[in-house]
Formats: structure tokens, C-alpha cells, sequence
């Protein structure tokens, strides 16, 4: 009789001790460790350095999540043998971390994303505007605008702002990106009732756009849609004015940087372009927040690189906390069922490829520095349709 209840009572304990084991990710006790891979040397690191500033400060506003402190690791991708695939394999087995921060950067751009893939953790991108970054991934996500919001919302300002019919491009042709916003923008122009008069290439390394700029002005376009480096883009400005070229000239997010002021001068008075971020047209509290702290701590305004560093921060520390969870495929849905997050850079939804779909805030440069214009909404495709002549 002893026997029998020495027996019971070592299964029921047995039972017991089963049932309290923990069986997931978030029930590990200690910091939840975030991984942030960035060109934090070489010629992305101006953008590096200022996208780990903002995931940084972002940390010290909100340190925490499901009440327990998180813990970010950074690994410099230009540093990295095998850049990208080195620094998301090193975050993974080392460090072990439950998602990252990323940006696709170097000889290897995309070899960490479809690393995380595999191993099925999730990865915000900041700025990294290629549709192929997200395109068939589960696991991956953005917060910038895509170039296919950047392409039509370009085109859409074309046509129903400026009331411009007639468009030319100049795209660099062994540049992905160009390539990708030029075809979106000539797309979308076409579509709302608009006419493509010219198109015309270049290549990175060009310094001499006469030939091209000749052909564009000779099919008199309204507006010429440059999807270009800044570099490039300050030099087609300087070319142009030169040349008497007098029509509206669009951009992109790439020219939202000092540097195309510093090159282009005067040249570039006038520039629209689409991007992710202006102090004037941020909405949210947390917008205010977060530029006290940056700008405090750094003595420089903030700026798109920072900022988008921050709302990967604030979205991914969000998602985890909606998903109550530190496992990957819990983080992954609550990242992919993201509906009106109210970042910094805009209040954010997100699409079934893991692009942000936000409000994409046109800017111009005028007297030397970028002045906001508007942030149309979601709907404005609708009134564009409306305007046709």
C-alpha cells in the first residue's frame, strides 16, 4: 500500500513538474535580445552610423517590452567577411536574438534576409526601397516607402498638382532601383491619362548628360522624373540649367540627403521629390519624443536615415509586444497584421510582402534647404482619376 501511494505521488509530481516546463520563447526568463546588422564602416556608413543612432535613442525612450529589458547587439556588415550572411549568421548563433534590424548593404544584399528566412526570424529593413527585399518572404518587413509607393505617389503629384501631361525620364540603367522607379512612375503616369515623350539612360560613372538632356528637350516635356542617385541628380540640374531646360523636375527619396544641396547649389532650387519623413508633416506623439531626444543627445536635426532607424525600432518592439511573444513565426503575424501604428515617419499598415503603406511626404528645395509640401492620403488615386482632362 505504501508502494502504491510512493508510486501516485511521484507521477502526479512527475505530471506536474511536465506541465510547468516552459514551452516557449516568452516565458524564458532575462533581456530580449534584438539583433541590428548596418554598414557601420566603409561607403554606407554615413547611413549606418545614423540609422543605429536612431534605433539607439528610440531603445532609451523604449527600453522595454513585455516587461523585460531589451538587449541589442550590432554587428558592422562591411566589417563582415561575408557581409550581410556573416553578420545575420553571427546575430543567430552567437548572440542568439529573436529578430533583427537590418539593412541590405554590400557585394551580398540579400543573402542575410533569405538567412533570417530560414531560420525564421524577423527582420525590419529601414531603408532599403527594393521590391525585391520583401517580394516571396515571410519574414521580412520595411518601414521606408517602396519604390512602388515612391513611383506612383511621383506620378501622381506629376498629374494632379502640378496638372503636367507630358513626362520624360532619365534613368540609370545598371542601377536596379532606377530602374525599378522609372518603370513604376511611367506605369502610373500612363494610366491616369499622361504621355511618356521621351525616355533616355545613363550609367553610373556618367558625368555628361548633353546628348540625353538634348533629346528630352526636344520632346518638351512638362515635368522630367530623374529616379536617380543624389549625385547624379545634381549633376543633370546643373547640366540642364545650363542647357535652358524649363520644365518641373522630380525626384526621389535618394536626393534627401545634405550632400545634394552642398553639390547642387542653386542648381537644384525647385526639386520635388518623394520621402519618408519631415519634422512639419510628423503626426505622432511619439514624433515629437523621439526628435527632444535625438537632437538633444546629438546636437543635428533628425534626419530620414535616423528616423527610420527609430520606427524599425518602435515597430518591431511594438510587434512583439501585440504578439505577447519572443518567438519568430508569433512576431512574424503580429509584424504582418500591423494596421494604423503611428510611427514617426507616418501612421503605418502594413501589405501581404511586408512593404509599409504610409503617407509618402513630397518635399522641394528652396533657398538652400528642404521645405515640406504635403502628405497626400491613401485615397488621393481616386481624385487624381477625377482630374483627368
Amino acid at each position: 500500500m505504501d508502494f502504491k501511494k510512493s508510486f501516485i505521488i511521484i507521477l502526479v509530481s512527475f505530471l506536474i513538474s511536465c506541465v510547468s516546463l516552459p514551452t516557449s520563447a516568452e516565458e524564458t526568463p532575462g533581456t530580449i535580445r534584438i539583433g541590428v546588422y548596418l554598414p557601420m564602416t566603409g561607403p554606407m556608413a554615413s547611413q549606418g552610423q545614423a540609422e543605429y543612432d536612431g534605433i539607439r535613442i528610440a531603445n532609451s525612450i523604449k527600453p522595454e517590452a513585455l516587461g523585460r529589458k531589451i538587449e541589442l547587439f550590432l554587428v558592422d556588415t562591411t566589417a563582415e567577411d561575408t557581409g550581410t550572411a556573416g553578420a545575420v549568421t553571427r546575430l543567430i548563433e552567437e548572440n542568439k536574438v529573436c529578430a533583427m534590424i537590418g539593412e541590405i548593404s554590400g557585394s551580398d544584399p540579400l543573402e542575410g534576409i533569405s538567412i533570417a528566412e530560414k531560420e525564421k526570424k524577423p527582420t525590419v529593413i529601414p531603408a532599403y526601397t527594393e521590391l525585391v527585399a520583401t517580394k516571396g518572404r515571410k519574414y521580412a518587413f520595411r518601414v521606408c516607402l517602396s519604390n512602388s509607393l515612391q513611383g506612383e505617389a511621383a506620378a501622381r503629384y506629376a498629374f494632379s498638382r502640378l496638372k503636367t501631361r507630358k513626362a520624360a525620364v532619365l534613368m540609370t540603367i545598371d542601377k536596379d532601383y532606377s530602374i525599378e522607379l522609372a518603370n513604376i512612375f511611367v506605369k502610373n503616369f500612363n494610366r491616369m491619362g499622361g504621355k511618356i515623350v521621351a525616355i533616355a539612360y545613363c550609367q553610373t560613372e556618367d558625368s555628361d548628360f548633353i546628348t540625353q538632356l538634348s533629346a528630352i528637350m526636344a520632346a518638351k516635356p512638362d515635368v522630367l522624373y530623374l529616379p536617380n542617385s543624389y549625385s547624379r541628380v545634381a549633376l543633370i540640374c546643373r547640366q540642364s540649367v545650363d542647357m535652358g531646360v524649363n520644365t518641373h523636375i522630380l525626384s526621389s527619396n535618394n536626393v534627401h540627403v545634405p550632400e545634394f544641396i552642398s553639390l547642387g547649389g542653386e542648381y537644384v532650387e525647385g526639386v520635388t521629390f518623394t520621402s519618408d519623413f519631415d519634422r512639419e508633416g510628423a503626426p505622432a506623439d511619439i514624433a515629437r519624443l523621439y526628435i527632444e531626444a535625438y537632437e538633444k543627445e546629438t546636437g543635428d536635426r533628425a534626419g530620414r536615415f535616423d528616423v527610420l532607424g527609430a520606427d524599425a525600432y518602435f515597430l518591431l518592439i511594438d510587434a512583439i509586444g501585440r504578439a505577447q511573444s519572443t518567438t519568430g513565426s508569433n512576431i512574424r503575424k503580429a509584424l504582418g497584421d500591423t494596421k494604423g501604428f503611428r510611427g514617426i515617419s507616418g501612421v503605418m499598415d502594413m501589405d501581404t510582402d511586408g512593404n509599409v503603406v504610409k503617407g509618402t511626404v513630397m518635399l522641394h528645395v528652396k533657398d538652400s534647404g528642404f521645405q515640406y509640401l504635403e502628405t497626400p492620403g491613401f485615397g488621393e488615386q481616386e481624385k487624381v482619376q477625377d482630374n483627368k482632362d
